[in-house]
């Protein structure tokens, strides 16, 4: 694979055994079955087409929970601002869709100061994406 650039070791990157539309639709079937809400499908390629430049294929999806956030935000309001949660699915160059996914055991717990069993639910999001782009 060719070499993307650094990223914070928060990020969760996954190779998606499916093509690109289908992890889309898989993601959001599993997190609509997860009680979760898709809140924004950002098409970034097509916001740089639009601008006469181009990219890859990218979706920024902002997704989440208030049942599971709320609680997040209530315990410290400066959280808010991870939330909701985002991934952003990618066409890397040899056509594998890619996945990233900030992982929030390590931005909500050490940066905000949650509790851990307020952070529970939002950790479950982890296995979620893992089992939908086996």
């Amino acid at each position: 694979m060719a070499e993307y650039g650094q990223h914070p070791s928060s990020v969760l990157m996954l190779k998606s055994a499916h093509d690109f539309d289908t992890t889309i639709a898989r993601l959001k079937t599993a997190l609509a079955t997860a009680g979760a809400e898709v809140f924004a499908d950002l098409d970034q390629r097509a916001a740089a087409e639009g601008v006469g430049l181009s990219l890859r294929r990218t979706r920024l999806i902002l997704f989440g929970s208030p049942k599971a956030g709320t609680p997040v935000m209530a315990a410290n309001p400066h959280a808010a601002v991870e939330l909701p949660l985002r991934m952003v699915i990618w066409e890397d160059d040899e056509g594998h869709t890619r996945l990233d996914y900030r992982d929030v055991s390590q931005t909500l717990g050490p940066l905000y100061g949650i509790a851990p069993e307020v952070l529970a639910p939002l950790q479950r999001v982890v296995g979620l994406l893992q089992a939908t782009v086996q």
